[in-house]
């Protein structure tokens, strides 16, 4: 949808209007009628188990059928005003800090997928009331194939132009980016609220360099209560995977002693800020990639690679409704690992196989169709971008590609059904429990003998399996802990045993008296039982 300033000025004030004289009605009438406490109806709801406020079971009713259906309290906020005030979480470097007038003129595009109403004219409210009107050439909405179709019902004003409807992040973004005209584009989710001066800093560093891709800091709106929380800026990146972190600047940031400085990062996490052209001329996103995630990291791999940079802009801040649960489906880990097979297909070279560890699947013929991606390896080779490997020395080091043996789950050749399993974290046990080969029965082990629970990143803390000395159980401790002595490093081949190198016991299982094998595994004296790992990648 295209609005003028004055239509989405009229949008909002017509909504806050009526939804102040709804609720001051409502309100009227629950103080008449509720002489005592409501019963509570969701005692186990994440919402109430953190937003305690007193509700008659109607509205707790509406606000927990809201919640279910949005991630975040679409109740409270239809009560909230539209041009509510945030606080200021800027670093006091950024507050008196000046800009030049002439800066090139931005289009924000707001991408939405079954968003309540009040939040999507709050995030429009925020952007107008905290945007200099010379800059703000318009605001784009980008419907992601939403399902209620809450905004078109409610409208009272008709859009100028067609809905654009596409299925999928990636496509939704670049819908919206077509659409743009401004010299600048700033691609936000909807469920957000921009503070005050958060555009001039981000417009400054491009005119600078169009070659940067920028993001500002997100602050969190609690999903609960749409209170605000403060975060410190962070660059970010992602692991194996292709899941998204926050993770360290490079040290010369911090040397600076100056937080509202722009860093660099490896990635971005998905609100973007670009030079228009500067984003078609790169080969904006990767329009094969499926509903949600991975797209982000693609793009943050591919800019470094190919001629830009990305940098976090401490004094942009952004407000995000960190939601509890997302819209698009339950779980949406099978399209992020095939998303995240096609970036490691396209970008990462030798080192793609560090994705396929990751999500535990085999080297060779995993299996999934990534789609075609013949013209995304066509743009790498027309940009003469940069191979991987430059990528993880110079901008991502931190991306540790791990000298590993093997990986996946481990079965003891007794009980082929039983897979070795992380157990309760709490308890730092490892278990023999059937075997689901999930995340908790994952396991790598390295050139250098030791038995990973996780695949980390380079200083990141990894538990291990370990033979703690005495007793017989084994335990999966801190790697880098030093306060006890540690047995950590494993001898082990393929259909062998496993055993500690430092006290020569091997991990074991045993049966119970009616023949049927106990949950725990065991350290003892080697009994010539044989172990296998899930996957082999060179001969162990």
């Amino acid at each position: 949808f295209f609005f003028t300033r004055e239509e989405l000025k009229i949008l909002t004030n017509f909504s806050e209007l009526k939804f102040k004289k709804k609720f001051a009605e409502e309100n009227s009438l629950k103080e008449k009628n509720e002489k005592k406490p409501a019963k509570k109806l969701f005692p186990n709801s994440y919402l109430f188990k953190q937003w305690t406020v007193e509700l008659s079971e109607d509205d707790q009713r509406k606000a927990e059928d809201l919640f279910q259906k949005y991630g975040y309290n679409a109740f409270l906020s239809d009560q909230l005003p539209l041009d509510r005030e945030l606080l200021d979480t800027r670093d006091h470097r950024c507050i008196g800090r000046e800009y030049p007038h002439n800066l090139p003129t931005l289009s924000v595009v707001l991408i939405y997928l079954d968003e309540a109403l009040s939040v999507i004219q709050r995030a429009i409210c925020s952007i107008i009331n905290r945007t200099p009107a010379h800059l703000l050439k318009e605001i784009i909405l980008v419907d992601d194939h939403s399902t209620n179709g809450l905004f078109l019902s409610k409208n009272p004003i008709q859009p100028s132009s067609q809905r654009h409807i596409q299925k999928g992040l990636s496509q939704a973004r670049i819908s919206g980016w077509k659409a743009a005209t401004g010299d600048v584009v700033a691609i936000l989710d909807a469920h957000i609220e921009v503070h005050v001066k958060w555009a001039e800093p981000l417009l400054a560093r491009i005119q600078a360099d169009r070659t940067l891709v920028l993001s500002p800091v997100f602050d969190r709106v609690n999903y609960y209560d749409l209170q605000v929380t403060k975060y410190l800026a962070s660059a970010h990146g992602f692991d194996w995977s292709l899941w998204c972190r926050y993770v360290g600047f490079p040290q010369k940031w911090y040397d600076q002693k100056d937080p509202s400085q722009p860093g660099k990062s490896p990635s971005v996490m998905g609100i973007l800020v670009v030079d228009r052209l500067f984003f078609g001329e790169i080969g904006t996103l990767d329009g094969g990639m499926e509903v949600y995630g991975g797209e982000n990291v693609e793009l943050g791999i591919r800019v470094w690679l190919c001629g830009g940079s990305i940098e976090i802009v401490p004094c942009s801040k952004i407000a995000h409704i960190e939601r509890a649960h997302k819209p698009y489906m339950p779980d949406f880990s099978n399209v992020m690992k095939r998303n995240a097979l096609r970036v490691a297909e396209v970008w990462m070279d030798e080192y793609k196989i560090n994705v396929n560890i990751a999500w535990g699947l085999p080297i060779q013929n995993h299996g999934i169709d990534i789609g075609d991606v013949s013209e995304r390896k066509k743009l790498r080779d027309r940009l003469k971008c940069k191979p991987f490997k430059w990528y993880l020395e110079n901008v991502y080091p931190e991306l540790n590609p791990m000298h590993l043996l093997g990986y996946g789950v481990l079965i003891n050749d007794l009980q082929t059904r039983l897979c070795l399993d992380k157990g309760p974290f709490e308890e730092n046990t490892p278990i023999l429990y059937p075997c689901h080969f999930m995340e908790s029965q994952i396991f790598y082990y390295t050139a250098s003998g030791e038995i990973f629970a996780h695949l980390p990143l380079k200083n990141n803390r990894n538990r291990c399996l370990i033979d703690p000395g005495s007793g017989r159980f084994p335990e999966l401790s801190w790697c880098s802990d030093t306060e006890k002595q540690k047995h950590m490093y494993w001898d082990f081949k393929q259909g062998q045993a496993m055993q500690n190198r430092e006290t020569k016991r091997c991990l074991e299982i045993s049966a119970d008296q009616t023949g049927k094998y106990e949950k725990n595994v065991f350290l003892q004296d080697c009994r010539n039982q044989h172990w296998k790992i899930q996957n082999i990648i060179q001969d162990l």
